[in-house]
Parts: C-alpha cells; structure tokens; sequence
C-alpha cells in the first residue's frame, strides 16, 4: 500500500557527499516514521537515521552523527538522506523504509518496519 523508490546513490571520493531521495506514493497518509538503513554483503541490514512524518522529529545512530541529515518535504512525499563527509566504510545499499505504527519512540530495527524501497548503491572510495 505504499511505494517507495530510492536515488541518488553513486561513486564518490572519500571526504564527499550525496544527497539521497525516497519517494513515496500509495497512502502515504499512514506513514509515521520513515528510517534509512544501510547494508553490505555479508553483514546484516543497520539502521541509519529515521525522521518523524508529522513531527520532523529525527534520530541518528552513532555511525553517521555529524555527518548525515534526515530531512524530509511532506509535500512532494519525500524524505532525503544528506551524505557528508564520507568514508570508505558508508559503503555500501542503502534502503528507507516506512512504519505505519504510531510510537512515540524510533525504531532501529528492521522488522518495525513495514514498506521497503529497492535500495540505491553507495560507493566510497579511498
């Protein structure tokens, strides 16, 4: 009931940015939060950054503090996902996702998560 298409992803020098995109569509009323997640093979998906859909409240983990922004324009139905400063070790697909839940507490976990994108490449080199 929600779709969700990711861009923006590319090759880039390490000390770089991009600005990734995941546009919604379908009832995008229902979205509550939506969450970035990163994942390279072999290791299992980690949370990113999550923003709040109503409130523009937004949440960070560790890896990306002071170098990721979570934005988002309710009006094109679109979060963003701003890559500063980056490192070899961002490599890697990144994915949003949408929860449909009202909390009042983010999630880190993949499985609160109900709609996934096709994930867009990020590739940092050294």
């Amino acid at each position: 009931q929600v779709q969700l298409v990711e861009s923006g992803g590319g090759l880039v020098q390490a000390g770089g940015s991009l600005r990734l995109s995941c546009a919604a569509s379908g009832r995008t009323l229902s979205i509550s939060t939506t969450g970035w997640f990163r994942q390279t093979p072999g290791k299992a998906r980690e949370f990113v950054a999550a923003i709040h859909r109503s409130a523009g409240s937004v949440y960070y983990a560790d890896s990306g503090k002071g170098r990721f922004t979570i934005s988002r324009d309710n009006a094109k139905n679109t979060v963003y996902l701003q890559l500063n400063s980056l490192k070899p070790e961002d490599t890697a697909v990144y994915y949003c996702a949408t929860r449909s839940r009202a909390s009042p507490q983010f999630s880190i976990y993949e499985g609160s998560y109900d709609y996934w994108g096709q994930g867009t490449q990020v590739t940092v080199s050294s």
